[in-house]
């Protein structure tokens, strides 16, 4: 039996990040992963679809280039192409083959074990058959798609996200069930593949961590696409037809609708992955939500931690990585830190991209907390109507000190423009540092000088 002073169970950005920093402090360590190095975000989640997303941009703008005065008598999809290109990005982020990154992983003094882990003392755990120990053990066993409990759907048949960046053939209809940040990016990906897309939302709007008067300016810009919005609905049942499949819908008042696609995508969230990993032989306890850990990340057993989404209720990579370098941190100190989650950024990847940091005027309004609104439209910024990208707006929310309570950004390249507003909130900085800060111009950049200028 091989025993280590770290065992890693899983290998996406929480347990590679931690594996590394355990060994490049001397830890003898141990990775852990059942499919291949880099897990969901970089396989089959965050890096294919913002890949997928930016290809499909392309596309759309050549399609709509005569705004600019140019003349591009056509652009077409090579699907099969479009995949070669996807596959490539993922190898050269994840460094080569599986076999290639797992050899990488090795010459960092890591060792890497393939197979499925399942423990059976709070130190033992199998893997394929075979026993290790560890004296500390991370748990970042990510998580999966949560398949809704809907009658026929199973029988007959639905993508995940796994199957969806990797389709052989583009379908001519799709239902994507759920408006969150996922869905909503699966429906613009698709929509400006060529794909009919509709989004069955059970609540009455879409994107709902999102500021209201954001994602409903976002909604309105993706229906002129002709993405079609059912909200305020739920999916009853589906049957497989000699058609597609046949979706019974029911709206608000009992009203009922049928919907014929080619195919379904569930995408109302996701959920910790924690069945084979017999948990209850480490007496690490657990709810619906996933692994339960304190501010350090350590778990109900001393000596095991948990990062990322199997144990976080932000279930982002940028957080994935943080947390799983601080619990290997944790794991050896005497003094252990605490997880900082003052300052979370979120972003849909749509064009426009919807980024947000704090809070949102509906969750100030419901605390009963005073605040100010500063708006810039990039309709009013130089850059953006230079590139004809003046949809959206800079949105900030501050206190009666100027400090900053939340930012919200719907626009081109909103995801980059919300990094000021980050540094800013994260050391406690007034709006004021942003408004006095010369920005270059032209740049898309100016709009977020000059909301906070403006408040």
């Amino acid at each position: 039996m091989t025993s280590y002073d770290l065992l890693v169970i899983g290998a996406g950005a929480a347990g590679s990040t931690a594996a590394t920093t355990a060994a490049s402090n001397g830890a003898r360590v141990a990775l852990v992963e059942r499919d291949k190095m880099g897990g969901t975000c970089l396989n089959y989640g965050c890096d294919p679809t913002k890949t997928l997303l930016h290809i499909a941009h392309m596309l759309y703008q050549a399609r709509h280039a005569k705004t600019y005065g140019l003349q591009i008598p056509q652009a077409n999809v090579a699907w099969d192409k479009v995949q070669d290109y996807v596959k490539q990005v993922i190898t050269t982020i994840r460094g080569g083959t599986p076999d290639e990154a797992n050899a990488a992983m090795r010459k960092q003094g890591i060792a890497v074990l393939e197979g499925e882990a399942s423990f059976v003392s709070p130190h033992e755990v199998t893997i394929a058959g075979e026993k290790v120990t560890a004296e500390r053990i991370i748990i970042a066993s990510g998580s999966q798609t949560v398949v809704p409990p809907i009658e026929g759907l199973a029988d007959a048949g639905f993508l995940t996200n796994v199957e969806a960046i990797a389709l052989p053939t583009l379908p001519k209809r799709m239902a994507i069930i759920g408006g969150g940040a996922i869905g909503v990016e699966f429906a613009q990906l698709f929509q400006r593949f060529g794909v009919q897309i509709t989004i069955v939302e059970q609540s009455a709007h879409i994107l709902d961590k999102e500021d209201r008067e954001l994602a409903d300016l976002l909604r309105n810009l993706l229906s002129k696409e002709g993405i079609r919005f059912k909200t305020g609905t739920a999916l009853q049942r589906v049957e497989r037809t000699d058609d597609g499949k046949k979706l019974t819908l029911k709206h608000e008042q009992d009203r009922q609708e049928e919907l014929l696609v080619d195919e379904v995508l569930p995408a109302i969230g996701r959920r910790p992955t924690l069945e084979k990993l017999n948990l209850e032989a480490a007496g690490v306890k657990t709810t619906k939500k996933g692994i339960v850990v304190d501010e350090y990340l350590r778990s109900s057993t001393p000596h095991i931690w948990a990062a990322g989404d199997v144990a976080s209720p932000y279930q982002f990579t940028h957080i994935a990585y943080e947390q799983g370098k601080l619990a290997a941190q944790n794991a050896f100190s005497q003094q252990a830190q605490a997880f900082d989650n003052r300052v979370i950024p979120w972003v849909t990847y749509t064009t426009p991209a919807l980024a947000h940091v704090g809070q949102t005027e509906e969750q100030l309004r419901e605390a009963g907390i005073d605040y100010k609104v500063s708006r810039m439209k990039f309709s009013e910024v130089e850059r953006a109507i230079s590139q004809g990208q003046t949809d959206g707006m800079v949105k900030l929310l501050v206190d009666q000190q100027d400090k900053i309570l939340g930012a919200h950004i719907l626009g081109a390249r909103a995801d980059d423009l919300l990094a000021p507003l980050l540094i800013a909130m994260q050391n406690n900085l007034s709006v004021e540092a942003i408004a006095s800060t010369i920005f270059p111009y032209p740049t898309l950049g100016e709009g977020v000088r000059w909301a906070a200028d403006r408040v």
